[in-house]
């Protein structure tokens, strides 16, 4: 069974069943030998906010060195997005895997009226993974009420109910106290129900069970001196104070956290009060099933990533994604809205038909125009009903238009630089706005049938598609991914071209599917000149294509080593214990010599490494990495040569920036945003490498599917983080971390397949020296050398922007024999 075919039959499955209940769940995992039972869980319900405090959950856990499964609902444009182990999501090979072992149970199932739901199997899929990967807590966004979710079929060591607000209705009661009834079935056997809900849910839910609240201080109780339980209520109730303190940037909250017997502050992406809340929440929920430090805490909320709320894309126009779909979530972004300072509100908008759209348009009664469009699902509500909607509610001109992409693009050419760009309604429209920035278009090597047939393979193309495609693919090959619809119309266009093109088997039409156009110049040229009248993704679809393909030049002046010809960066590691060289740079003259050695032999670049990241590496404290990088950088002053620093420390990055290094490389991939906020503060190029862990454990090795596809697209991601906190994209070099959580045969398949990654935008760097990698290709006496040099060479050939070696001349004259072959053929 191939991947697009698993993920189909479990499509089809209906989406809701008539009588609620647990048991069919419980079947299901039953057939599975109750995988559930493997490892603690948490639940997490609420009308708003449960997605947020679950990812924040996951972070804080994580960040506690616990290995931690996380199940989330809806997603972007992956189903897979919705299950994640240590962050990753789960492999494609894996949700085969389970359909070939449930399907049975569910044919069965079926046959005796019971067919499960969709929820009902993913859910089974998130527990029956989880087990597979010996989590220690999984943590459970509960999809609907909790009485009857799928997800209760665990019983928590913990749980909570972000809040209560009017939804479905139809399904869960038709007022507060009914709803918030039926969510606080969650509530754990062993602990305290933890709750952000107020007034007459909270009353509720406190008649089910004892309950911790999380509250802003500011509300107006009155409190103890201590700030720890609430008075004015038959019982005290203990109270977690959680306050937003303060906007620090226009992407980052200063927050505060006050319990009992502890105090947090943090800073966190997640804006808004309501953010504050739902970190109180994880951080009290954290505390019932582990023993997190503060610092830990405070590392989860800053760095937890929940794309496509209240995301800000850009600044010039204000440009913000964000998926609220009912009025409460829209009346918490209208909120945020108004921190920040623009002239007109320009809203794209597109819903879902079982939304409140009257209530919602009524949040959105302050935009100056609205750009309305259907997003690419099934259940979207129609153009025409929104359009009556929102003439009743606003006043607002209203557009509307045949697609998402070509109403975003119709906003940001009418918005002046000092309007503010706001995409909203339902995550299926911000899903297809965000492509806009997230999209990637990657040149592919196709010079034989065989190529093509495995760049098919590689995107889910069916069988029998790719037999009769692959003898098309003569010509330039590009790869990227659209929503099912548009990718439908892209096929007709491009064929009738005398093009071809070819989409992976997967019919979901909320989801990204993978496109592979082929053709000639000429054919992609008057491909995007056609595209640019259309509605099919967008003007800049069109121009991002054409740079693609490399019919559009790329021009910018040479400011760095790297910007004309591949650079060595010299590897200098003053540390006991690196796996190449450790201890014979201990001293600072003798790091210092070396570096000048090498600067000699012909390094454009002196990466200075303070802490080792070889497998088994114990970690180092700040100042000790310190106390061996700056001394070093000091006598190093006077050279020309740029200086880089190679840390995972946001205060050892200032201090050497302050000392005088020019460039940061930080093998985690920026993934502190006090990182990323140093380089931005700074202003200096960034090596962003992809890793699953630094020091590298090896015991947390990703299984990928295409090792390519999945880390361009936590890459991507990464970039996008940068950019959001202020760096250029033109100062960010990637790296796609060889040896890192990867195989002998992945490491080289990224080797192989490096060009791919051209698609990022940013320069390319591989760290490849004297890696394991090499092992079975190293002589007799174990000497990586040779093998190193052969990569460099390789590397080079194909337009690798920075090379990062230990033995510099060597490798400098592989890389003129590689430059020079190429530029003579």
């Amino acid at each position: 069974m191939e991947y697009h075919e698993a993920l189909n039959r479990l499509e089809r499955l209906k989406r809701l069943r008539p009588k609620m209940g647990i048991d069919t769940t419980a079947d299901l995992l039953a057939a599975l030998d109750d995988p559930q039972e493997d490892f603690d869980a948490v639940q997490i319900a609420g009308s708003n906010g449960k997605g947020s405090t679950a990812r924040m959950l996951d972070r804080i856990l994580r960040e506690s060195d616990l290995t931690v499964g996380c199940y989330t609902s809806p997603d972007l444009n992956d189903r897979r997005e919705r299950i994640t182990v240590q962050g990753h999501k789960i492999p494609k090979h894996e949700i085969v895997r389970f359909v070939e072992t449930i399907w049975p149970t569910i044919v069965n199932k079926s046959a005796e009226g019971t067919t499960p739901t969709f929820f009902e199997v993913f859910t089974s899929l998130a527990l029956w993974y989880f087990s597979r990967n010996d989590v220690d807590i999984a943590v459970l966004e509960v999809g609907i009420g909790g009485r009857y979710d799928a997800t209760s079929v665990v019983d928590p060591l913990a749980a909570a109910v972000t809040n209560v607000s009017l939804e479905h209705t139809d399904l869960l009661g038709s007022t507060i106290e009914e709803i918030a009834r039926d969510k606080a079935q969650v509530a754990p056997t062993g602990a305290p129900l933890v709750t952000g809900a107020t007034g007459e849910a909270l009353e509720t839910i406190r008649d089910e069970t004892t309950v911790i609240q999380v509250r802003n201080d500011q509300d107006g109780l009155e409190t103890d001196s201590d700030r720890s339980v609430i008075h004015g209520l038959d019982e005290p109730i203990p109270i977690v104070q959680a306050t937003e303190t303060e906007m620090i940037s226009s992407t980052l909250s200063s927050i505060s956290l006050i319990g009992p017997d502890w105090e947090i502050q943090s800073e966190t992406p997640l804006l808004g009060q309501h953010q504050a809340i739902n970190a109180g929440i994880a951080t009290v929920l954290a505390k019932q099933i582990a023993d997190p430090t503060s610092e830990a805490i405070a590392s989860g909320i800053r760095n937890v990533r929940w794309p496509g709320r209240f995301e800000l894309m850009d600044d010039s126009p204000l440009t913000i994604l964000d998926g609220a779909h009912n009025p409460d979530a829209c009346a918490n972004l209208v909120s945020l809205l108004e921190r920040f300072e623009y002239d007109d509100l320009h809203v794209v908008f597109g819903a879902l038909r079982d939304k409140d759209l009257k209530h919602i348009a009524r949040r959105l009664s302050s935009a100056d125009r609205v750009y309305l469009a259907a997003p690419d699902v099934q259940r979207a509500e129609e153009a025409d009903t929104l359009e009556i909607t929102f003439d009743r509610e606003t006043t607002a001109d209203i557009d509307r238009f045949e697609s998402v992409p070509a109403a975003l693009d119709q906003a940001l050419m009418m918005a002046s630089p000092s309007d503010c760009v706001l995409v909203t309604g339902s995550l299926s429209t911000v899903s297809e706005a965000r492509d806009r920035w997230t999209r990637t278009f990657r040149t592919v090597e196709t010079p034989t049938t065989d190529h093509a047939k495995a760049v098919l393979q590689d995107a889910a193309v069916p069988n029998s598609e790719r037999l009769e495609q692959s003898d098309r693919i003569v010509h330039r090959t590009v790869r990227f991914r659209v929503q099912h619809g548009q990718a439908v119309k892209l096929q007709r266009l491009m064929e009738s071209l005398g093009g071809s093109c070819a989409i992976s088997g997967t019919t979901v039409t909320d989801q990204h599917v993978e496109v592979v156009l082929s053709g000639t110049v000429e054919n992609f040229k008057d491909f995007t000149s056609q595209l640019r009248g259309q509605s099919i993704g967008g003007r800049r679809f069109a121009t991002q294509l054409l740079k693609a393909v490399g019919i559009s030049a790329n021009e910018s002046a040479s400011k760095y080593p790297w910007d004309d010809r591949t650079a060595v960066m010299g590897i200098l590691n003053v540390t006991p214990d690196s796996f190449h060289d450790g201890g014979q740079h201990e001293t600072v003259d003798a790091a210092v010599d070396r570096a000048k050695e090498m600067i000699d032999a012909g390094a454009n670049i002196i990466d200075i490494g303070g802490e080792s990241t070889r497998p088994g590496a114990k970690p180092i404290s700040a100042q000790t990495e310190r106390d061996r990088i700056l001394p070093v950088l000091e006598r190093l002053g006077d050279v020309e040569t740029t200086l880089s620093v190679d840390t995972r420390k946001p205060s050892v990055a200032r201090a050497a920036l302050e000392t005088g290094a020019d460039m940061i490389n930080d093998v985690t991939g920026l993934r502190d945003a006090a990182m990323r906020r140093v380089i931005a503060d700074y202003n200096v190029p960034a090596v962003l490498m992809h890793s699953v862990s630094a020091p590298v454990n090896p015991t947390r090795q990703i299984s990928y599917d295409n090792v390519v596809d999945d880390v361009l697209d936590q890459l991507t991601e990464r970039v996008l983080l940068a950019e959001r906190a202020g760096i250029d994209r033109s100062q960010l070099i990637v790296d796609p971390g060889l040896g890192f959580g990867k195989s002998t045969r992945e490491n080289f398949v990224l080797l192989d397949r490096i060009n791919e990654f051209r698609a990022l935008g940013t320069p390319i760097m591989i760290g490849h020296s004297h890696k394991s990698m090499f092992k079975q290709a190293a002589g007799s006496d174990g000497d990586r050398s040779a093998p190193t040099i052969a990569a460099t060479a390789l590397a080079a050939e194909r337009g690798v922007d920075v090379v990062r070696v230990h033995d510099v001349s060597p490798n400098v004259a592989a890389i003129a024999t590689a430059t020079q072959t190429s530029s003579d053929s």
